[in-house]
């Protein structure tokens, strides 16, 4: 007998079906037994006759395989349940559960949670959370290639780092030193320039950052993307707003049942997302909430403040803040008047998802821009090939997969949205 899933049994009312997978709540009523089943796809009641079938002795989480007839049942979620004609269990729990995650919350604090990662993602909540993350890449990808552009694999073991910063983790490579990748930015460059002109790329970036904060972990998921042919940064940010409206439609739709489950109202985003330049960002840092010790960057409640103010006169969840220092962006950032930038960040919810802005295409530009950073040009060869050759004006951004997940999905702490956090003091599991 073929194996169905608890969604399938829709339908089959009255049929004799077999169903596999974790006992999640047991209730024993005397001489019946509610078991509920949990499978990838949901849950199911099962009853059970404890007078014909033995159930002393099973745990929860064991794995189990029942067969028994579906019945109607209005009362229940699904609105049938399984009459058990036959119960077998696949694999016992050996040892007491180190977390309970049959509850609807789980009930311990973060770090037990990441120290038994694996069970906590059988909790419904926190396995719903990376289904979401998932359909939100998958989203990514799907739109970007309806749009002309390829997806592409670059090294994540690279000789030199992209922004020419300490922010490296170090690795021996046979007799050479090499270093994780900090981003495919060189790569997706080098690849609009051998001709793709629009690429993307979903892969792990490293950052060899001390800091211990709920926003920043030292690897994580970048959703890169990078196009040629543009007019300027507003292009990118055109195409990001494009994009979000049409990934946010796509997981509304796939994702109906994770996001009730979670209670997430997914934002409405409008023809165009709010913009504010970075001198303008300050000046309401200052006139609107008294802030006078402003420095080149928005710090986190900058922009938490700027969130909620365009939030206020716009109701917009999402705003780009533009024209950032060159000082504050990476020497390939294409520059504009006033010490400024081609250049931008997104904010969602009064945090930065993404990155992104306009790069120099001009050769000696960009190498008179590696100089002017102290930066060896010979270092950065490899990269620079390209640009002697015929470039096309082009941008780029890079959005945070498990920052866009948190921000969506109302969390505070960056590792609950990631599946296993690698920070200063974790490794494991």
């Amino acid at each position: 007998m073929k194996r169905q899933l608890a969604r399938e049994l829709e339908g089959k009312i009255g049929e004799t079906v077999k169903i596999q997978g974790w006992v999640h709540r047991i209730r024993n009523l005397g001489g019946i037994a509610f078991i509920l089943l949990r499978d990838r796809s949901g849950v199911v009641q099962c009853v059970v006759d404890t007078k014909e079938i033995d159930i002393k002795g099973l745990k929860l989480e064991s794995v189990v395989e029942i067969i028994g007839r579906v019945k109607e049942e209005s009362r229940v979620e699904l609105g049938l349940e399984i009459l058990v004609q036959e119960l077998k269990v696949i694999s016992k729990v050996v040892e007491d559960l180190p977390i309970e995650i049959n509850n609807e919350e789980l009930k311990a604090n973060l770090d037990t949670v990441l120290n038994h990662r694996v069970l906590s993602l059988r909790n419904l909540k926190t396995n719903a959370i990376f289904k979401v993350q998932a359909a939100l890449a998958q989203g990514f990808a799907a739109f970007l290639k309806k749009e002309g552009f390829t997806q592409i694999f670059t090294p994540k073991i690279v000789a030199t780092g992209t922004e020419g910063g300490t922010e490296l983790f170090q690795v021996q490579y046979f007799d050479k030193k090499a270093y994780l990748a900090q981003s495919p930015q060189f790569y997706k460059q080098m690849l609009v320039g051998a001709g793709y002109e629009r690429v993307f790329e979903i892969g792990h970036v490293y950052r060899a950052e001390t800091h211990d904060t709920s926003r920043h972990t030292n690897e994580f998921i970048s959703l890169d993307l990078e196009m040629g042919f543009i007019e300027d940064e507003r292009d990118v940010m055109a195409l990001e707003t494009r994009m979000l409206k049409e990934i946010f439609a796509f997981i509304k739709e796939e994702c109906a049942r994770e996001l009730d489950l979670l209670e997430v109202e997914v934002p409405e985003i409008g023809d165009e997302i709010p913009s504010i330049k970075f001198p303008e960002a300050l000046e309401i840092l200052r006139q609107e909430y008294g802030k006078e010790d402003l420095k080149m960057d928005l710090d986190p409640e900058g922009e938490r403040l700027i969130a909620k103010y365009v939030k206020e006169r716009y109701g917009s969840e999402f705003v780009f803040i533009t024209h950032y220092p060159q000082a504050k962006r990476p020497m390939y950032t294409m520059p504009a008047e006033d010490g400024l930038t081609h250049s931008f960040d997104l904010l969602f919810r009064g945090l930065e998802i993404t990155t992104g802005g306009q790069r120099i295409h001009d050769y000696e530009q960009l190498k008179a821009s590696i100089i002017s950073r102290g930066l060896s040009v010979e270092s950065f060869s490899d990269y620079l090939e390209v640009f002697k050759f015929g470039m096309p004006p082009h941008g780029g951004l890079a959005i945070g997969l498990e920052r866009l997940t948190g921000q969506l999905l109302g969390y505070k702490n960056i590792r609950q949205t990631t599946l296993f956090p690698r920070d200063r003091y974790r490794i494991r599991p």
